[in-house]
């Protein structure tokens, strides 16, 4: 195998949104993929995210990475466009993808473009669709450098103002996405897996809101707090391990976010009221 083949760990794939589902005149779902996502947005549209929203009367480059839900409504039926999606692993050794401050937390996620710049971004995704389809050997490099191109772009450009939804809206939005975010960690299926969000800290960085604001959101719509959601998921996680994996309890911990294996015994016991062992002998009988 030719040593530019060896090396295409990741993934990647460009489309032409009027060639897909999504062209449709209702909202597109949260993405429950790994993907990261650059979509190029042509008519009128409301893009959501958290509890704010942004307007686009005409274009807009939206970005968007695999532990930041969102979804765009569009206004109009004249909707067309384009997105690539990729692996953090198609990047590996040449970039860091996660430095970049569109797919960071807490930073504007959606570009405006004015005439000039659309035709810009159209070209760079016209030269995606002409690599992928061609048999160039080093097609996937020349890929990542129009991707790369199409980020330092965007970093030129002014980010959008993100306008803020009612406030029983917003909570209503935050609270879901909460739950989003929470269920993609799970279940867990090694014992190289982490819980990569464990605190309300965590979760509230990623939604780009402060912790203060999720926790009154979440009580809101709950009557739970943030942390009480997350433990409840977490203790129901450890039974399931506990159950149906022959893992040890230290490995079990890790997977679920417990830095030192007497915390994750302290946990468990407040709410079972009996040591994680003790519980696994119990089942095993």
């Amino acid at each position: 195998m030719p040593d530019n083949l060896k090396k295409e760990m990741g993934h990647f794939n460009v489309f032409r949104i009027d060639e897909c589902a999504c062209k449709r005149n209702r909202p597109t779902p949260y993405s429950r993929k790994d993907f990261y996502k650059i979509t190029l947005l042509k008519g009128k549209t409301l893009i959501h995210y958290a509890d704010k929203t942004v307007q686009s009367d005409r274009y807009a480059l939206l970005f968007s990475n695999p532990m930041i839900p969102y979804n765009w409504e569009p206004q109009d039926d004249d909707q067309s466009g384009f997105f690539c999606i990729f692996t953090e692993d198609f990047f590996s050794q040449y970039g860091v993808l996660k430095e970049y401050p569109m797919f960071k937390p807490g930073h504007n996620k959606v570009y405006i473009l004015s005439d000039e710049q659309l035709v810009e971004v159209e070209a760079i995704y016209a030269d995606m669709y002409e690599e992928i389809s061609s048999d160039f050997l080093f097609k996937y490099d020349a890929i990542r450098g129009l991707v790369f191109k199409l980020i330092h772009l965007a970093i030129k450009m002014q980010p959008a103002e993100a306008a803020y939804y009612s406030a029983s809206n917003g909570s209503t939005r935050i609270a879901s996405l909460f739950s989003e975010l929470l269920e993609r960690q799970f279940p867990i299926e090694s014992t190289m897996q982490s819980m990569r969000l464990r605190s309300p800290v965590d979760f509230a960085e990623q939604l780009s809101v402060h912790v203060n604001h999720l926790n009154r959101s979440l009580k809101e719509i709950t009557g739970k707090t943030t942390s009480q959601l997350i433990a409840e998921r977490v203790s129901q996680e450890a039974r399931v391990l506990l159950k149906r994996t022959n893992w040890n309890i230290s490995e079990i911990a890790y997977s679920l976010g417990f830095e030192e294996l007497p915390h994750f015994i302290n946990f468990f016991k407040k709410h079972f009221g009996q040591t994680p062992k003790a519980f696994r002998d119990r089942t095993d009988v």
